[in-house]
């Protein structure tokens, strides 16, 4: 089946155009948090806007109204929990992790790499990436709540205003 017909070219391409303009608009009304780095809350959202347009794009039973609306019900609920996490501290713990040290002061935090998944190869390339020739130079590791590896560098101040809000898990001798 290579060619159908000229209605289903004309139809993907009115529709993409439209459907493309309706999720821009949605998007850019949205805010930023839409198209910020990734948790595993905007990952999911994301996804599904991404499903959501290939369908409306694909499938001939589902209008262009229908499109925009789930566009619309995908963005409008991000928008609803993304407020509600701001707002309770409790709700925002329940959708998204929390930060947590994965090495500090020359000791990598065994148990929060395993429980994290994260291996030591994986901090030692992120000091690479920023330039760093040697551990010494860190202070701290610090993964992200989008999953992305801080790095504190030793030169900074003793202790950071930035580690502030880190799952704290200090290194006991007996580990």
């Amino acid at each position: 089946m290579f060619f159908l017909s000229w209605d289903s070219i004309v139809r993907l391409l009115i529709v993409g155009v439209l459907a493309y303009i309706g999720l821009v608009f949605l998007l850019r009304i949205s805010g930023k948090r839409t198209l910020s780095k990734l948790n595993a809350f905007d990952l999911v959202i994301t996804v599904s806007i991404g499903s959501t347009l290939a369908t409306i794009l694909l499938n001939k039973k589902i209008s262009l109204p229908e499109g925009i609306l789930a566009f619309f019900i995908l963005i409008g609920l991000q928008y609803v929990i993304t407020l509600c996490s701001v707002k309770s501290k409790k709700f925002s713990k329940l959708i998204k992790s929390e930060p947590v040290i994965l090495y500090e002061q020359g000791n990598f935090i065994d148990h929060a790499l395993q429980a994290e998944r994260v291996l030591k190869e994986e901090i030692l390339q992120a000091a690479r990436s920023n330039g760093l020739s040697t551990m010494k130079q860190v202070k701290a590791v610090v993964l992200e709540t989008d999953g992305s590896l801080s790095l504190i560098k030793s030169t900074e101040s003793e202790f950071s205003d930035t580690l502030g809000n880190v799952k704290c898990t200090r290194v006991n001798k007996r580990e």
